[in-house]
């Protein structure tokens, strides 16, 4: 195993991860805002399910998204 190859293909999946995860979260937070499910002002909880089933990860991820 290449360390610094692996290294590289993870960060570039996480960068992966991490530009459409805030794209699908930036939508759907300006949507529940125009609906008015949301205020500007809210806090919401956020979780990712990490899954790499040929070494048997499975870890939740969990955190707070503050909108102001």
């Amino acid at each position: 195993m290449n360390e610094e190859v692996l290294n590289i293909q993870i960060r570039r999946f996480l960068k992966k991860v991490g530009i459409q995860s805030q794209r699908e979260i930036e939508q759907a937070v300006k949507q529940s805002i125009e609906k008015g499910s949301l205020e500007e002002t809210d806090k919401i909880e956020a979780s990712v399910l990490l899954e790499v089933p040929a070494v048997g990860v499975k870890v939740t991820i969990k955190g707070d998204i503050e909108l102001a």
